[in-house]
């Protein structure tokens, strides 16, 4: 294999679960190669998961930032104008951090659904991707990736929902779901 690195975008969508566990999956593969990586957060923040102590024992190899209040209301619910603040605040630090050159990977994690909500334009997320430096990597999670971010991507996979354990009515489990 080939040792010359290139900086790729790729973007984890789709209905079923797993797109926030395959970036950290990534994530846990580029620390154990010596790579420093920034996980952003764009909508949690108010519950407790389990990722958040894990990634502590990295040190500043590994660094999460939880940079929403929760959930946001969605479905014909006007937006809160602090939850667009907020992602405003974290689209701000995520420009800055991808432009740096500071980190190796970084994951924009829920920042589709951003997107797809209207708290962030896609385009200001499209025009940073095509500047970052070249050996940045940068994965964006989130159901409805928007066509613009899809097109940009080298890498693109659709998780898609075969059957899930809420169908039997059990619960999100703990170490599982969060």
């Amino acid at each position: 294999m080939s040792e010359t690195r290139r900086g790729l975008v790729i973007v984890n969508t789709g209905p079923g679960k797993g797109k926030t566990t395959a970036a950290m999956g990534t994530a846990l593969r580029a620390v154990g190669n010596g790579l420093r990586v920034l996980m952003l957060q764009f909508l949690k923040g108010s519950w407790h998961y389990g990722e958040l102590d894990a990634v502590a024992a990295f040190g500043d190899k590994f660094v999460m930032k939880q940079m929403g209040r929760g959930f946001v209301k969605v479905g014909g619910a006007e937006t809160d104008p602090e939850d667009v603040k907020l992602v405003e605040a974290a689209w701000a630090e995520a420009e800055q951090a991808i432009l740096s050159g500071e980190w190796d990977l970084i994951i924009l994690d829920e920042i589709n659904y951003a997107i797809s909500y209207k708290m962030l334009g896609a385009e200001k997320v499209a025009d940073v991707l095509k500047r970052k430096p070249e050996q940045v990597h940068v994965i964006l999670t989130g159901r409805n990736a928007h066509p613009s971010i899809v097109e940009i991507a080298d890498t693109v996979t659709e998780m898609r929902e075969v059957k899930h354990a809420y169908q039997k009515g059990i619960m999100a489990q703990r170490g599982i779901e969060y």
